[in-house]
């Protein structure tokens, strides 16, 4: 099967269930996961039974996954995933967008690539009319590509999370963008 989109850089194309040793890998990175289970490595067997079974849902409202392997396009190298996935299984109208790269993948902005195009992608083909992401209040990293994606700060929220981790006491952040506000900005993107 062919990706599902190609950037400058990236392929994004949909997991198989010969991706598991790659998720394992990227979610056992204590740094990787540090906000999200506080550096806690996802054990292989959830990944398999759990984890990849999500990664692999059709949603109907797209009629694509809600996640994506990223891949270097010349090399097929994993980098992680992006989430674009309808928060109504069968809506396209709402998506939250989400990325979970490798460690040696940060800092080379594959994820406002990744995030661009999808948000792109979401807004002139897809149906989608509000695109939401949400963070850590103090994972500075994952909002600065929020921000350079186009995406606005929308409220600072205090969830009841299962379990606390280092900075959860400030909150998680949402940010969103509507298409008529990408139109407004991206007027070179509009249909």
């Amino acid at each position: 099967m062919g990706p599902f989109l190609e950037t400058e850089r990236m392929a994004l194309r949909p997991f198989t269930a010969d991706d598991t040793d790659q998720l394992v890998d990227l979610d056992g990175d204590p740094e990787v996961m540090r906000y999200i289970s506080g550096g806690r490595p996802t054990p292989r067997d959830t990944v398999r039974t759990v984890q990849l079974p999500r990664l692999l849902h059709r949603h109907p409202g797209t009629g694509t996954h809600g996640f994506w392997a990223a891949e270097i396009k010349e090399t097929r190298t994993f980098l992680g995933w992006f989430e674009f996935r309808p928060l109504t299984d069968d809506s396209s109208a709402v998506v939250e967008l989400g990325y979970r790269l490798r460690r040696a993948a940060w800092g080379h902005g594959y994820a406002t690539e990744g995030s661009r195009a999808l948000i792109d992608k979401g807004f002139t083909e897809l149906g989608v009319e509000r695109v939401t992401a949400n963070t850590m209040a103090v994972n500075a990293g994952s909002r600065r590509v929020m921000e350079k994606s186009g995406l606005k700060y929308v409220r600072t929220y205090f969830g009841d999370w299962p379990e606390t981790i280092a900075g959860s006491e400030h909150g998680e952040v949402e940010y969103a963008l509507t298409k008529s506000e990408w139109e407004r900005e991206a007027p070179r993107h509009a249909g």
